[in-house]
């Protein structure tokens, strides 16, 4: 299966976790979030840096490939959410759900909706789990801001 993130040049040459809170995961875990298209990830960073304005910031678009088997994917459906998931006030929810995926370390992939874009899907990496060792930084592109948005 290939996934992609995009990320500042800085940190694309290789699979990094910074152990930030975030949706789905508390401070001090190390996952990694990737999105199910490069245009679903370009969504996901312009929500996250809250602009579309000319940044300084060079990104890459990083494609992974991840040797999926069933067994290494939990998946959270959108039937399983409260219909207000998607509001920040529901983050302490989200990342509890996300905090027992990574400490029960069962499963190298955690499969949720996307807050943007509810139909489609992100993909989070626990880098703990043996199975990491197998996922593979195929390749990286250059990323630009279509100037017509900006």
């Amino acid at each position: 299966m290939e996934v992609f993130r995009i990320s500042s040049e800085k940190y694309a040459s290789k699979l990094t976790a910074f152990g930030a809170a975030n949706r789905w995961n508390k401070t001090g875990q190390f996952v990694i979030y990737t999105g199910s298209s490069r245009a679903l990830s370009t969504l996901e960073l312009l929500v996250n840096i809250n602009s579309i304005r000319p940044l300084k910031t060079v990104f890459k678009t990083m494609i992974i490939e991840i040797p999926v088997e069933k067994k290494l994917l939990k998946e959270i459906a959108l039937s399983d959410l409260p219909e207000n998931w998607r509001s920040k006030t529901q983050y302490p929810m989200l990342q509890e759900l996300g905090s027992d995926w990574y400490l029960e370390n069962n499963h190298l992939l955690l499969k949720v909706p996307s807050a943007v874009i509810l139909q489609e899907f992100n993909f989070i990496i626990n880098t703990r789990h043996p199975e990491f060792k197998q996922i593979q930084l195929v390749k990286t592109e250059p990323f630009f801001w279509d100037k017509r948005l900006i």
